[in-house]
């Protein structure tokens, strides 16, 4: 099970590999390194069992939330908003995401219509020679 911690600012996404994981700011005794002055030294405690998350936070200062309620201990969910702090994460619980060749890509179809030939796309399963006419009618957001 890949469990990662997805950063709400748009950093990269951290991945929790050990059973517990200690995170804080302290080097010197802390899993993982949250290095911001909102976080406490040793913050909080995440532990990785049976394809669950927990959390327990450790006394600090600015608290830990989970789907903005401040708690003590509680369960990590798929999709939960976790906050350390003034640090924000969003929860990923389950499976790696597919290879890129796995993935359905949209294609132009030669030929299109003469009143807006950029209209016409097809989705192509990669894995396959099948091809789907999309309607012609489609959002321009779904190119």
């Amino acid at each position: 099970m890949l469990a990662q911690l997805i950063p709400l600012n748009g950093g990269a996404p951290i991945t929790i590999d050990r059973d517990i994981t200690v995170v804080g700011r302290q080097t010197e005794t802390c899993d993982l390194i949250v290095d911001e002055k909102s976080i406490s030294k040793m913050h909080c405690l995440i532990v990785k069992t049976d394809g669950l998350l927990f959390v327990r936070d450790l006394d600090s200062t600015n608290g830990t939330k989970v789907n903005g309620q401040r708690i003590a201990s509680g369960a990590l969910l798929p999709g939960d908003k976790l906050a350390l702090a003034n640090e924000r994460y969003r929860v990923h619980l389950g499976p790696s995401l597919p290879p890129r060749s796995d993935r359905t890509e949209m294609i132009q179809v030669p030929g299109g219509s003469a009143r807006d030939a950029d209209s016409d796309f097809a989705t192509r399963d990669k894995s396959s020679s099948d091809v789907q006419l999309m309607p012609e009618d489609a959002p321009n957001d779904r190119r």
